[in-house]
């Protein structure tokens, strides 16, 4: 059957309303990908017939903290919300909360060791309020390069964490442009992650654009993933180096086998 693909609506056609560049993708034969939900006109995002294939999951919160994991649980119940209005796939979580330009909110020098257990808690947490509202949740990776200080960032950390709570609802959003900057070796990375992939994210490095743009042999992780047994979505989350179709176009063809 091959891959489902989708892609990021709010980093193409960034001067077009968010329900158009839904539209464009629907029509493009893409799902769809969306990050925070407050701006939008849902309605117009209803309307589209587009498949929602994930969406920021929280506006607020932290995973290792109490008074955090209130805050991402009253959150991501709300967000729960309005992922079923557009019936969203996946709603995507992060190891702390993210403000302007993807840094976090509360930066960490380091992740003491018993963080670690209230993340697991935390996570649980969100999976019996997840299975109380029918969704799923991902976590996804980070690179600290551009993430400074972001707790559970890694593809290593969120492995960790997800195959411990180890529940239906929640899978890895496992973001292989960031397992790039941050780690390296992606088709490993992936192997390990496989069995909890909820769905894998890319973007060619230097330069987060469409693949063929950077570094990055797209084709041949196409193929590993494909001998791997991966037949699950595959989300551009990238800009385009020019035209958005264009980008479409070589996402495309870099995971058309």
């Amino acid at each position: 059957m091959g891959f489902q693909l989708a892609a990021c609506a709010e980093m193409l056609w960034q001067d077009k309303p968010i329900h158009w560049r839904a539209a464009r993708l629907h029509e493009m034969g893409f799902g769809v990908g969306l990050w925070n939900w407050p701006a939008w006109d849902l309605d117009a995002l209803e309307a589209t017939g587009a498949n929602f294939t994930i969406m920021n999951g929280y506006l607020e919160g932290r995973l290792a903290d109490q008074e955090g994991a209130e805050l991402l649980l009253k959150s991501a119940r709300e967000t729960a919300q309005i992922g079923k209005r557009l019936g969203v796939d996946r709603l995507n979580l992060h190891g702390t909360g993210l403000g302007d330009m993807g840094l976090p909110i509360q930066q960490l020098a380091h992740v003491a060791p018993g963080m670690w257990q209230r993340a697991r808690d935390t996570l649980h947490r969100i999976c019996d309020m997840a299975e109380e509202e029918g969704v799923v949740f991902t976590l996804e990776n980070l690179n600290l390069r551009e993430h400074p200080g972001c707790p559970f960032n890694s593809t290593t950390d969120v492995l960790n964490l997800v195959s411990t709570v180890d529940r239906p609802q929640l899978r890895i959003n496992l973001d292989l442009y960031h397992t790039q900057i941050g780690e390296g070796d992606v088709i490993r990375h992936a192997e390990a992650c496989l069995p909890w992939v909820g769905e894998i994210q890319v973007a060619d490095n230097p330069g987060r654009c469409e693949p063929g743009t950077g570094e990055m042999n797209w084709p041949m992780i196409a193929r590993a993933l494909d001998a791997l047994g991966y037949q699950g979505p595959i989300g551009m989350e990238a800009f385009a180096k020019d035209k958005p179709e264009d980008a479409l176009e070589a996402f495309r063809a870099a995971f058309t086998l």
